[in-house]
Formats: C-alpha cells, structure tokens, sequence
C-alpha cells in the first residue's frame, strides 16, 4: 500500500516549479559536477600508473554510471531522479533510505569544497596573506560567507543560480586548459619531471595500490546528480541523455591530460593532494620565468570551487523537497517560495546543517586536519546510493530491445561490481596510519550513523503515513 502522498501523480513533485534549464545549461551542470580539479592532484601523487588506471575507471565507472543514468533518466525525468528510481524499483523504504544517504553525505562535502576555496583564495591574494593558511578563523569566515552566497543564488531560483553553476564549469575548462598548456610547454623546453616507462606506468596491484582504485571511481561519480532537478529542465527526457553524452569526454580529457600535465611540473613525492594544481603551476611558472599565471590559476579554482557549492547544494536540496511532498519528512520540506518557486526550507535546513559541519570539522584540530577529516567521511557512504542506482536499472523496464536490455544489465552488474569492490577498499586504512582498527571504526561508524539516522526517521514517520488522517 502506498502512502497518501506517493500515490499523487509524478507531476504532483513538479508543481509551482519553474523550468529553467537548458541543454546548455545541464551540459555545463554535469561538467562542474562531474570534475574537480582536487582529483587531479590526489591521482598525480599516487605515481605515473594512474594513466593507466584512469582508463580502467573510465571503463569499469564512467560507462556503466553514463548508461544506466541514462536510460533511467529518458524513462522517469521526474524531479527527484535517484529518489524517485529507487522508490519505483525498491518501494517507499528504498527510495527514502537511498535519498537519505545520499542526501547525507554531501553535507560533509560542502565545507571540505570550501576550505579548498579558501586555501586557493590565499593564492590569488598574494604572499602577504599566505599567513592566514592555518588560520582557522579565516576559514570559519570564507566558508561561511560563501555558503551563504550559493545559498542565496539557489533560493532566488535556478535561472540565477545556474549563473555560479555555469562559471564553474568554465572555470574547469579553462583551468584544465591552462593546466594542459602548461604542462606541454615545460614538456617541450624541459622534458618532464616524471619519468613515464613501462616499468612505471604499471598500476599496482597490491592492497595499498587497490585503495587507491576506490579514489578514482569515486572521482568520476556525478552524472547522477543532474537528475533529481529532472522537474526543472526543458524536455528533460531528451536533454539530459545528450548532456551527459556531451560532457563525458570533456571531463575525462580534462582528468587525464591534467594529470599528466601535474607529473610533467612535478615528481609524485612532491605533489600533495590539497595544493597539488597549484603548486605544479607555480612550478612551470618558475622554470618558465612567467609572472602571474599561479594566482590566475588561483582564481580559476576559487571559482571551480564556488560552482560546485552553488551546484550541489541545489541538486541535493532536491532530495529531502520531495521527500516532503511524501510526507517522509515534515510537510514544511515540500514548502515553495511563494515568490521564487524554490524549496526555500530545504535549502536552508540544509545550510544550516552544512554550517554545523563547518564548524565541527574545526573542532580541536588543525586546517589540513579538518579537511582530511571532512574528506573522509565522504567516500564510502558516497558509494552506497550507486547500489541502489544500478539495482533500480535492473529492476525496471527501460529497453524494449534485447540487444538494450543485454547492455543495460551487463553495464549495471559491471557498476554494482565496481561499487561494491570501491566500498570494500575504501574501508582499508592508508598504509601511514598508526591506529589502522581505530580508522576502520571511524568509517564504519560513521557510515552507521548515517544510514542508521535515515532508518530510525523512516520508522518514525511511517506510522504517520499509514495513519487515517494521513490523507487530509
């Protein structure tokens, strides 16, 4: 039996929503979401064999998440994309625990986005203020003002909003671009600082070089993210298909040649996985005897950085807006602006919750340590919601053919693999770690938490569905 509210038709989630997104518009969405420049820098100090592995992650990730979201996304465009999947395939507890998880943990993933904002702003401010890298005040305040501004963009709508969501996107080509050129030309005056051969261009297949694998899937995630707005873009069952076939090679070129643009400026020992685009500009910049392109390339990864704030956060607030509509959460979630059209309750339920993250992760440790700690709450509950994604491309009818449907299973079975092996490494602790059981209990506990909080909500408000009253 459904719940008065699921049981509204889909076009109920889409009420008072304003269609505001364009082909354009998606494109450059999943190209903000879809990269971050921070990964360049991780898979460049992890050695030469990345260039291989990025290939193995294209092929057993990118591919496998491209087709299924595709084929989920012509058939529900419905807002609430993965929710509303996982809902359909699942049933009511399904959809609302994949939403919750989620939904989750992109809240730590905000602040973690904006420290990164914030270290790159010192770049662009110049040697007088790199003083202020472990100056956690200066940190409380950037992130804050930040968040607030990509708050505001996405309460006014997504006709202003997709404004920071798009300058994102550029800045994530033009820095790849920059970082590309660069890379080629101290290439071509200099050779490179790594050596590339076959000895070293060998993934590793020891545990610590499998861990290392879960990072890159984790990298090429987000395609998915563009669904849950599925009710505010233009004929999403067309567009949202040719979007994500648009912008995967562009993310993949801009992943790759980046990399390698990074091991060209730099040895993998020097490269760290905060600061490491950064630094090997600053790197070519010096060996190039050229004045200024770091704090350009500063600039750029401020606004790279900005724009996936402004970007998830409108995705996800997406997810406990619907929930509202069925009634998993309180009503007040399913709330427009009366002027906007936005879930203005979501998204500032949701800052709020985000500006508690900010300030936890401050709590009694250092800058860096704040942000690895924000980082790694991340990855392994992340993976969760793709188990979900692919065993909902299994479930429902989207191929009328048998050569489609043969791909669509094949390519879930190879993505519910892949996540699976991803979650498994991800809970090795790294190799350095002094107290390895105390890491492995942090991630499991952590990832309790979450999914253990969506049940306990679940189990709490279900009663209320199934109520008499529930109806009115």
């Amino acid at each position: 039996m459904e719940p008065a509210g699921a049981a509204a038709p889909e076009a109920a989630r889409e009420e008072g929503l304003r269609k505001s997104l364009s082909f354009r518009d998606v494109f450059l969405f999943l190209v903000t979401a879809g990269v971050n420049l921070q990964w360049v820098a991780t898979a460049a100090a992890s050695g030469p064999s990345v260039m291989v592995v990025w290939f193995i992650g294209l092929a057993a990730m990118t591919v496998p998440l491209s087709w299924c979201t595709i084929r989920l996304a012509a058939h529900h465009p419905d807002e609430g994309g993965l929710y509303v999947w996982s809902r359909k395939a699942f049933g009511e507890a399904g959809g609302f625990l994949c939403g919750w998880i989620y939904w989750m943990t992109n809240l730590p993933y905000f602040p973690g986005v904006l420290y990164f904002a914030a270290g790159n702003g010192l770049f662009l401010a110049g040697a007088n203020y790199r003083h202020l890298s472990s100056d956690r005040g200066y940190f409380l305040v950037f992130s804050l003002l930040a968040l607030g501004l990509a708050t505001w963009m996405n309460l006014v709508g997504l006709s202003v909003a997709k404004r920071l969501n798009n300058l994102g996107a550029h800045a994530r080509w033009v820095g790849g671009l920059l970082l590309i050129g660069l890379g080629a030309t101290a290439w071509w005056h200099f050779g490179s600082m790594t050596p590339f051969d076959r000895a070293s261009l060998t993934p590793r297949l020891d545990l610590q070089g499998l861990v290392f694998w879960s990072t890159i899937a984790f990298a090429l995630t987000g395609l998915e993210s563009v669904s849950f707005m599925g009710g505010e873009i233009h004929d999403a069952r067309k567009v949202v298909p040719r979007a994500i076939a648009a912008a995967v090679p562009l993310i993949f070129v801009i992943y790759y040649l980046g990399t390698a643009a990074v091991l060209v400026a730099l040895p993998p020992g020097e490269v760290s996985g905060l600061q490491g685009v950064i630094e090997a500009v600053a790197a070519i910049e010096s060996r190039l005897s050229l004045h200024g392109v770091t704090r350009v390339m500063a600039g750029i990864l401020l606004l790279h950085s900005l724009g996936s704030v402004g970007a998830w956060l409108g995705a996800v607030a997406r997810i406990p807006y619907v929930a509202g509509i069925d009634r998993f959460l309180p009503q007040g979630f399913a709330r427009l602006h009366p002027r906007w059209g936005t879930p203005y309750v979501a998204l500032l339920t949701q800052a709020v919750v985000t500006v508690v993250f900010i300030v936890i992760g401050q709590a009694g440790t250092s800058v860096a340590g704040a942000y690895e700690v924000l980082v790694g709450m991340m990855v392994v509950i992340y993976m969760l919601p793709f188990l979900f994604l692919y065993g909902a491309a299994l479930r429902l009818p989207l191929d009328r053919t048998v050569a489609a449907r043969i791909a669509t299973r094949c390519l879930a079975l190879l993505g519910l693999f892949t996540v699976t092996a991803a979650i498994g490494l991800a809970m090795v602790p790294a190799a350095h770690e002094p107290n390895k059981p105390l890491a492995i209990l942090k991630i499991a506990g952590s990832t309790a938490a979450m999914v253990g909080s969506g049940v306990l909500v679940y189990l709490f408000r279900r009663p209320r569905l199934r109520s008499p009253g529930a109806a009115a």
